[in-house]
């Protein structure tokens, strides 16, 4: 499959290298590349995993270097999540190899690099991307340096520790952590495995949009999300506007975007009808991993919400709270940043009758 980088700013196009990791203008890259087209009727041959979807991804023809860096990720289950509310399903997407949905997007992100010859990553997180770049690094024999907050949950700087990572801890905001993750990338020409800036994570984290398709064999009305970089909240949009360009799906679900109170720029921004946010300061919150005060991806994040005439919700951290206790008694004990998207949804006014999918996107495990 050939593909370039190209500017969604300039438009500028950039080679496939591992030394590029955005415009020479500042400007985000996505991924220009051919139509991608499905056959359904492969489906039924293919493992229960996200790889069964490898036709849509951006590899060489015949590329099996994916076999040597899976783990299984991916294919998780749809399930109701009350009897009461049919309609209303979550995605368990914790029930992945690190516990995270961020093992979509840093497989494929991997096994890019594996096929690029990339022999050293560099990466930055509030957690959950770290651990996931760190486990596939380890996996696929590529070594990692993982840039994290000092106030990162200990838990998940244990799991990147060991996987065997080059844990490099910055004292200051999330947007501090990237700074000094790129500086690095800048100073040692090492390839940027960044979930944010890298165009190939969103490759794999746009399986989440695949697998509810073929799950509910349509598509749902809503999706519910929580966005901070909005890695999984693109990467669905790219993925439903795939199989509606392959003529699958009727429509693109509408997106609701959740985001902390405390911390909300996207939801300020869509508010005020800006084409991107404005970087604010944003208060402590207990979604650490929504807590982000300048998120690079903004422009495509709101042009996401709004083409699929979505809306943007933000939660008070009572709610987060209330929201966590709630899903634990209903048997799914969940990550913080996952208890603020189902507060969300808990203020969502919907129909009982609208298909709703709500992502479980950590384990509580991960939380402190």
């Amino acid at each position: 499959m050939s593909e370039y980088y190209v500017c969604h700013s300039c438009g500028t196009k950039y080679e496939i290298t591992e030394n590029v990791c955005k415009c020479k203008c500042g400007g985000m890259l996505d991924l220009l590349k051919q139509k991608v087209t499905l056959d359904p009727s492969k489906l039924s041959e293919r493992p229960p995993t996200m790889w069964r979807y490898v036709d849509t991804m951006p590899f060489e023809n015949d590329s099996t270097i994916w076999r040597k860096v899976t783990m299984g990720e991916g294919y998780t289950p749809l399930i109701v999540l009350d009897e009461t509310k049919p309609n209303t399903l979550v995605k368990v997407d914790y029930m992945m190899p690190t516990l995270s949905f961020k093992d979509r997007g840093a497989a494929v992100l991997i096994a890019k690099a594996k096929e690029l010859g990339v022999t050293r990553v560099i990466a930055d997180s509030s957690g959950n991307a770290g651990t996931a770049i760190a486990a596939y690094a380890k996996r696929a024999g590529i070594a990692c340096d993982i840039f994290l907050g000092e106030g990162t949950s200990p838990k998940k700087i244990a799991q990147v520790k060991a996987h065997g990572a080059n844990v490099r801890t910055v004292n200051g905001t999330r947007e501090d952590v990237a700074a000094a993750a790129q500086k690095a990338v800048n100073e040692e020409k090492h390839f940027y495995a960044s979930h944010v800036y890298n165009p190939f994570f969103y490759e794999g984290t746009k399986t989440y949009a695949y697998e509810i398709w073929e799950q509910m064999k349509s598509e749902p009305d809503t999706l519910i999300i929580p966005v901070g970089n909005g890695t999984l909240l693109l990467g669905a949009y790219y993925g439903f506007k795939e199989l509606l360009e392959n003529g699958l799906i009727k429509k693109v679900p509408k997106i609701v975007a959740i985001q902390a109170e405390n911390c909300a720029p996207l939801a300020k921004a869509f508010v005020n009808n800006e084409i991107e946010a404005e970087e604010i300061k944003g208060k402590e919150t207990l979604a650490e991993g929504i807590a982000i005060a300048a998120p690079a991806r903004s422009a495509q994040i709101l042009e996401a919400v709004r083409d699929t005439n979505g809306e943007i919700l933000t939660v008070n951290e009572e709610e987060i709270s209330q929201a966590r206790a709630e899903l634990a008694d209903k048997g799914f004990y969940v990550e913080i940043t996952t208890a603020a998207n189902y507060a969300g949804y808990l203020k969502y006014n919907h129909s009982l009758s609208e298909k709703i999918i709500i992502p479980l996107c950590g384990a509580g495990i991960k939380s402190n």
